[in-house]
């Protein structure tokens, strides 16, 4: 399959006591570049991370996000029993009931008394703990973000490769018309001459020898039969790259440069009109097949 290098992916994944959740972005880049965002708790994960965002992809500039959240927000504050306060309080109610006992001063205490009392039950900051994030379970978030990222990729991909297909057909009609129009250049390449010929020398005549000899050279340095032949086989080497599929990009690019410098050099040996044209509407076939193979990983 053919795949592009833009694309998306997120997935969430719950435990007992977390949640992991990874989102992937990727966009154009000659090569790999993996930029991760980890929650500082998940640092000594990120060579992991890093292994398994390389094992699935080969280019492209991938964003990829980690945040790990408990299931359940723990209480901020916790109960806190004061039982030295308690026993304070119990001491000086039972000194203070023995002095005032002359004073016919009596009762009991109970713990409903001694709960009341101020400072024995009081609310506290919870300590906070740090949440320890196993690796199996971010290795299973980020493996899905990824499947999701690479689904993506492939369906881009794919779209990418039908236009190439398209446009790999539609320059192989314009070689084919070189090919017809090479032939017939020649040939008026040498009936210019001899017109040329004719039109200087006038009733003085002209050596055919020495016209076929000219016309002969120019042929020479304006064929272009080994350009198209080269042509030919590039765009079969293309059609069989994009059958092949995988990661292609870097394949197709050298295919285009050199397709791109045997156009050029078909334009720049001709001086027939129609092939002429029909080189310059091959480099605007070439150009829009670039632009689409930017994008292939």
């Amino acid at each position: 399959m053919v795949r592009s290098m833009t694309g998306f992916g997120r997935a969430e994944v719950r435990g007992d006591t977390l949640v992991v959740t990874v989102e992937a972005r990727s966009v154009n880049h000659r090569h790999l570049d993996v930029a991760l965002r980890l929650p500082r708790t998940l640092a000594p994960l990120e060579m992991d991370a890093r292994r398994l965002v390389a094992s699935r992809l080969e280019r492209g500039r991938v964003d990829v996000s980690v945040q790990a959240t408990a299931v359940a927000e723990q209480a901020s504050q916790r109960l806190v029993t004061d039982v030295a306060l308690a026993r304070e309080y119990v001491a000086r109610a039972r000194g203070l009931s023995a002095e005032l006992a002359d004073l016919g001063v009596t009762g009991s205490l109970t713990l409903e008394w001694l709960l009341q009392r101020p400072g024995v039950l009081r609310m506290e900051e919870a300590e906070q703990t740090e949440t320890v994030v196993p690796w199996p379970i971010v290795e299973q978030a980020l493996g899905r973000a990824l499947d999701e990222l690479v689904a993506r990729r492939t369906a881009e991909g794919e779209r990418l490769a039908q236009e190439l297909r398209d446009l790999h057909a539609e320059l192989a009609a314009i070689v084919a018309t070189m090919a017809g129009r090479a032939p017939a250049a020649v040939a008026r390449r040498e009936q210019r001459l001899r017109e040329r010929l004719h039109a200087l020398l006038g009733a003085a005549g002209v050596d055919e020898t020495r016209v076929v000899t000219e016309a002969a050279v120019w042929a020479d340095k304006g064929d272009v039969s080994e350009e198209l032949a080269r042509l030919r086989v590039h765009l079969a080497e293309l059609a069989l790259v994009l059958d092949k599929g995988g990661a292609i990009g870097r394949s197709l690019d050298f295919l285009l440069q050199e397709l791109g410098r045997e156009v050029n050099t078909v334009g720049s040996k001709s001086d027939d009109l129609e092939l002429s044209q029909a080189a310059l509407a091959g480099k605007g076939v070439l150009e829009k097949m670039r632009e689409q193979v930017q994008n292939l990983e």
